[in-house]
């Protein structure tokens, strides 16, 4: 992969992203009144859907150059994990409080009403090395920019925080100004 991209390219990507948003499902008023839940499992239940998100996602993602792959739980796993095998790279989750098994390094975060604190296991970030954030979600960009700086915190260098899916209307890519950012489908 690599080089000048061939003529028809970008209109075939396109078409490809129009097809795969097609598939994401609007749930209303999930999980309260008012809100419209994008729902990915009928991405997830269909192979093909799959095989080219993880390809989009490593063809948006290689030219960083990520030395490995940091997951956000829970659906961030679902893509980081075959993205971390498609670019053969060693793959670390955040998670919750009290949801990994070694010893942790946390951070706490502001959310719009309270905080929330995320953990990574102590021997997943290297000093130095250049690490890549997936998710499946973009949406107020809190999560996302936690684990950032979760990362830094422990030495890490965020190249580049990737998602399948946007919600631009909620501006979390201003959160994420710091890094850049790859997103596949953007509502």
């Amino acid at each position: 992969m690599g080089g000048k991209p061939r003529a028809g390219d970008a209109a075939r990507e396109e078409q490809l992203l129009v097809r795969l948003a097609a598939r994401v499902r609007d749930v209303p008023d999930f999980p309260k009144p008012g809100i419209v839940f994008k729902d990915i499992t009928p991405l997830l239940a269909d192979p093909p859907s799959m095989r080219a998100i993880v390809a989009l996602l490593a063809r948006r993602t290689r030219g960083h150059r990520p030395d490995g792959i940091v997951a956000i739980e829970s659906r961030g796993f679902l893509f980081g994990a075959p993205l971390a095998v498609e670019l053969g790279l060693p793959l670390a989750l955040v998670r919750k409080p009290g949801k990994l098994p070694y010893r942790t390094a946390g951070l706490d975060y502001q959310l719009e009403y309270g905080t929330d604190r995320l953990e990574i296991h102590l021997d997943a970030v290297e000093r130095g090395r250049r690490y890549l954030v997936v998710d499946d979600l973009l949406a107020t960009g809190g999560t996302a920019s936690a684990t950032a700086r979760l990362i830094e915190q422990q030495g890490g260098e965020v190249v580049c925080c990737a998602f399948v899916i946007e919600l631009a209307f909620l501006a979390g890519a201003a959160k994420l100004a710091r890094w850049p950012v790859e997103r596949l489908i953007s509502y």
